[in-house]
Protein backbone atom coordinates (compact mmCIF):
# COMPACT_ATOMS: atom_id res chain seq x y z
CA UNK A 1 0.00 0.00 0.00
CA UNK A 2 2.44 2.34 1.36
CA UNK A 3 4.98 1.35 -1.71
CA UNK A 4 2.02 2.62 -4.18
CA UNK A 5 1.41 5.81 -2.57
CA UNK A 6 4.83 6.43 -2.93
CA UNK A 7 5.15 5.82 -7.01
CA UNK A 8 2.21 8.05 -7.22
CA UNK A 9 2.86 10.98 -5.36
CA UNK A 10 6.22 10.34 -7.31
CA UNK A 11 4.91 10.43 -10.19
CA UNK A 12 2.82 13.51 -9.69
CA UNK A 13 5.80 15.28 -8.64
CA UNK A 14 7.81 14.61 -11.95
CA UNK A 15 4.71 16.10 -13.70
CA UNK A 16 4.68 19.09 -11.29
CA UNK A 17 7.77 19.72 -12.84
CA UNK A 18 7.77 18.92 -16.12
CA UNK A 19 4.71 21.23 -16.44
CA UNK A 20 6.55 23.61 -14.52
CA UNK A 21 10.41 23.26 -16.51
CA UNK A 22 11.76 21.99 -12.62
CA UNK A 23 14.57 19.88 -12.61
CA UNK A 24 13.70 17.49 -10.09
CA UNK A 25 16.90 15.83 -8.14
CA UNK A 26 17.30 14.59 -4.35
CA UNK A 27 18.51 18.05 -3.40
CA UNK A 28 15.45 19.70 -4.77
CA UNK A 29 13.16 16.71 -3.20
CA UNK A 30 14.55 17.60 0.23
CA UNK A 31 14.58 21.23 -0.15
CA UNK A 32 10.62 20.99 -1.34
CA UNK A 33 9.85 18.67 1.59
CA UNK A 34 11.24 21.36 4.48
CA UNK A 35 9.47 24.33 2.20
CA UNK A 36 6.24 22.37 2.50
CA UNK A 37 7.07 21.39 6.23
CA UNK A 38 7.60 25.66 6.65
CA UNK A 39 3.98 26.05 5.37
CA UNK A 40 2.90 23.74 7.14
CA UNK A 41 4.56 25.41 10.28
CA UNK A 42 2.75 28.84 9.29
CA UNK A 43 -0.47 27.71 8.83
CA UNK A 44 -0.30 26.24 12.07
CA UNK A 45 0.84 29.75 13.99
CA UNK A 46 -1.90 31.32 12.51
CA UNK A 47 -4.04 29.21 13.47
CA UNK A 48 -2.87 28.79 16.92
CA UNK A 49 -2.52 32.90 17.32
CA UNK A 50 0.88 33.01 16.93
CA UNK A 51 0.77 34.70 13.39
CA UNK A 52 -1.63 37.30 11.50
CA UNK A 53 -4.65 35.49 9.88
CA UNK A 54 -4.31 37.55 7.31
CA UNK A 55 -8.13 37.51 6.60
CA UNK A 56 -8.95 34.10 6.75
CA UNK A 57 -11.64 32.25 8.74
CA UNK A 58 -11.05 29.38 11.22
CA UNK A 59 -12.39 27.03 8.13
CA UNK A 60 -10.04 28.62 5.87
CA UNK A 61 -7.10 27.77 8.61
CA UNK A 62 -8.24 24.70 8.69
CA UNK A 63 -8.92 23.90 4.82
CA UNK A 64 -4.95 24.97 4.38
CA UNK A 65 -4.05 22.80 7.35
CA UNK A 66 -5.12 19.95 5.81
CA UNK A 67 -4.02 20.75 2.45
CA UNK A 68 -0.49 21.58 4.02
CA UNK A 69 -0.13 18.23 5.89
CA UNK A 70 -1.01 16.76 2.03
CA UNK A 71 1.81 18.65 0.68
CA UNK A 72 4.53 17.41 3.63
CA UNK A 73 3.16 14.06 3.57
CA UNK A 74 3.46 13.63 -0.75
CA UNK A 75 6.74 14.95 -0.73
CA UNK A 76 7.38 12.87 2.42
CA UNK A 77 6.55 9.89 0.57
CA UNK A 78 8.62 11.29 -2.97
CA UNK A 79 11.89 11.56 -0.45
CA UNK A 80 11.02 7.50 0.29
CA UNK A 81 10.49 6.67 -3.14
CA UNK A 82 13.52 8.28 -4.48
CA UNK A 83 15.35 6.21 -1.65
CA UNK A 84 13.91 2.97 -2.30
CA UNK A 85 13.25 3.27 1.44
CA UNK A 86 10.66 0.17 2.70
CA UNK A 87 8.57 2.25 5.07
CA UNK A 88 6.34 -0.16 5.45
CA UNK A 89 8.98 -2.34 7.23
CA UNK A 90 10.03 0.58 9.15
CA UNK A 91 6.48 1.59 10.41
CA UNK A 92 6.70 -2.14 11.79
CA UNK A 93 9.60 -1.99 13.57
CA UNK A 94 9.34 2.03 14.81
CA UNK A 95 5.63 2.36 15.06
CA UNK A 96 5.29 -1.80 15.91
CA UNK A 97 1.94 -2.13 13.63
CA UNK A 98 1.65 -4.07 10.39
CA UNK A 99 0.35 -0.70 7.82
CA UNK A 100 -0.61 -3.49 5.48
CA UNK A 101 -2.60 -4.67 7.50
CA UNK A 102 -5.73 -2.35 9.11
CA UNK A 103 -7.62 -5.09 10.58
CA UNK A 104 -6.10 -5.93 13.81
CA UNK A 105 -5.72 -3.23 16.57
CA UNK A 106 -2.71 -1.36 17.47
CA UNK A 107 -0.44 -2.17 20.08
CA UNK A 108 2.64 -0.26 21.08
Amino acid sequence: MLKELQKRFDAASLSYCDLHGLERDRDWVMLKLQEEIGELTQVWNTKTGRGRDKGLSHEDLDQSLADEVADALGMLLVFAHQHELDLAESIARKWRFDCNDLTSPTSI
